[in-house]
């Protein structure tokens, strides 16, 4: 992918987590040039990845690009990809980071335009730790691939899944996150006030959640076995409450984002 430019047309959360794990790896993309409606946000971009270009609210540099990132917000889809579909490069890559949009409905309101993948982007991609699942248009080739693996080189795994999948995976692996940090964070302070240093607690906490998730896959044990390996559980009487909040509200959300 060496030489390729990069363009993002959207310059928020996702921009920032990719350029953040590029430049943490040293794999930052040579030129990168980024839109938003947001002033406030292109700032924050230029401020904290000097080489990359912002162009304000003109969606069309952004997306004349070899790579083009559509970072919207899906409302506004339908809108941007009227604005940029004259743009794009006959041989770009668009990938779009958006669930509910299908590929064919991308082509569709691009006039045809078939060189599109979907991806699924992970907030721990900014620590080179992201799980990124990708499906791909048939019109990819398998260089087209390649260069898109080397690309994503240094934000963590790219896996290649169907597309069908891709709104399960937003609510597994791109929401899941902030269905864990709020109750992390908490364990994280409650350990400090019980007595254990910032680092310390820290470190516990971050072999406590990759041993439990190990377990979980490693142990050969049903599901009640691995609960039942901490005879103490303090917070039994919550978790039915807990687990009927998740049902209720992942499955409504995921009806909601399903193409």
């Amino acid at each position: 992918m060496s030489g390729k430019k990069v363009g993002f047309v959207g310059g928020g959360r996702v921009a920032r987590i990719l350029l953040g794990g590029w430049a943490k790896a040293g794999r930052i993309p040579a030129e990168v040039v980024v839109s938003d409606l947001d002033p406030g946000a292109l700032a924050r971009l230029a401020n904290a990845f000097p080489t990359v270009r912002p162009v304000g609210a003109d969606n069309s540099r952004a997306a004349s690009q070899d790579v083009v990132f559509l970072a919207v917000h899906p409302p506004r889809v339908a809108v941007v990809l009227g604005d940029i579909r004259a743009s794009l490069k006959p041989d770009a890559i668009l990938i779009s980071l958006a669930p509910k949009w299908t590929i064919e409905k991308l082509a569709g309101l691009l006039n045809g335009f078939t060189r599109i993948a979907r991806m699924i982007p992970n907030a721990p991609s900014i620590v080179g730790q992201g799980y990124n699942p990708i499906a791909y248009s048939p019109s990819l080739t398998a260089q087209d691939r390649s260069d898109l693996a080397e690309l994503f080189a240094g934000l963590g795994e790219l896996p290649v899944v169907e597309e069908g999948k891709l709104e399960s995976y937003a609510l597994l692996t791109a929401m899941g996150p902030t269905y864990l940090w709020p109750q992390l964070y908490e364990l994280q302070s409650l350990a400090e006030s019980f007595g254990l240093t910032g680092a310390e607690a820290s470190a516990g906490l971050t072999a406590m959640v990759t041993g439990a998730v190990a377990t979980m896959s490693e142990a050969g044990l049903s599901p009640e076995d691995v609960q039942d390996l901490v005879p103490v559980k303090p917070l039994a009487d919550l978790q039915p409450a807990l687990l009927e909040a998740y049902r209720t509200k992942l499955n409504a959300l995921l009806e909601k984002i399903r193409p």
